[in-house]
């Protein structure tokens, strides 16, 4: 039986391991790839991870976001170990779950966001108890209003990161170029208020390339406080923008995965469709899915 991508890459893995057995040096762990299956919602979950596992993914975020199947509320305790079970078997990691909470808000929108924390950290831990996934967010609101809620934030960040702490979860936000929370420097700002190892940065360089930002200054600002990170590319400027499947704009993916390494950057690297592409008609979540694996996979590899 021929190998497919996965198994070829899997042997090619191993000996490179054996060849480098006689050294003295450990090899770098490699760059995990993977896909959000937030951009696969119209596939049942158990299809949606045997098919990024056939494509050759190293692991997967899963959404938690209402009207996905994986929200937890919909899930019993069965499919809960279900779902473990079908990650180990397909030997997916799961890198991070994917929230969209939005702050600050109101004391009651405030309850009902840590509400969700608290579920989706007991998720995290039933799902991978020996390396639950961080809990990755943007913030919502508007750019011009950071001035004005920066400091609400970080008091709402510092009940986050309590709740994290008690969970044993990490949370990663990411700033949004249509957030209040838009730039590095406001995002290394927010956490370095906090302080805690609990609350960590989610690093998307599309937003800051809206912005007209260098990849190689964004990824050293933002790498050594990030846990995880989503790659897309994207087209135009803040206010008028698109966002694109990574491969397919300007984004310098080799030069991506050598920041990465520079940085010792450790966690998942996951392809995130945007919904301004899997709300179109006619999107296929599987092309989708195979297009940005052939376009990233190589470049992660050879800059490895």
């Amino acid at each position: 039986m021929p190998l497919n991508r996965r198994d070829w890459l899997r042997l090619n893995a191993s000996v490179g391991l054996a060849l480098m057995g006689t050294h003295s040096f450990a090899a770098e762990p490699p760059i995990r790839l993977g896909f959000s299956l937030y951009g696969m919602k119209a596939l049942k979950t158990a299809d949606a991870l045997k098919t990024c596992a056939n494509i050759g993914y190293d692991c997967v975020e899963l959404s938690l976001l209402p009207g996905y199947a994986t929200e937890p509320k919909l899930l019993s305790v069965q499919d809960r170990r279900d779902l473990r079970k079908q990650l180990q078997d397909l030997n997916l990691t799961l890198p991070a779950l994917m929230e969209n909470l939005r702050e600050p808000t109101d004391d009651a929108g405030a309850k009902m966001n840590e509400d969700r924390l608290k579920v989706a950290s007991e998720l995290a831990h039933e799902l991978a108890p020996a390396a639950p996934p961080v809990i990755e967010t943007i913030l919502g609101g508007k750019p011009a209003d950071w001035p004005m809620v920066k400091n609400r934030m970080v008091e709402r960040m510092g009940a986050w990161a309590d709740i994290a702490g008690k969970g044993k979860t990490v949370i990663a936000i990411k700033a949004h170029v249509a957030n209040a929370l838009h730039t590095p420097e406001d995002a290394i700002w927010l956490i370095s208020q906090v302080k805690s190892p609990w609350l960590k940065l989610t690093y998307d360089h599309s937003h800051f390339a809206l912005e007209g930002r260098k990849l190689a200054d964004t990824a050293k600002a933002m790498l050594p406080e990030s846990v995880f990170v989503h790659v897309k590319d994207e087209k135009g400027m803040p206010g008028k923008f698109e966002f694109l499947l990574p491969g397919t704009g300007t984004t310098d993916y080799r030069e991506y995965a050598r920041l990465l390494r520079a940085a010792s950057y450790g966690g998942g690297v996951v392809v995130e469709v945007s919904g301004q592409i899997f709300n179109k008609p006619g999107y296929d979540p599987i092309a989708a899915a195979k297009l940005c694996y052939e376009k990233l996979k190589p470049a992660l590899v050879q800059a490895a």
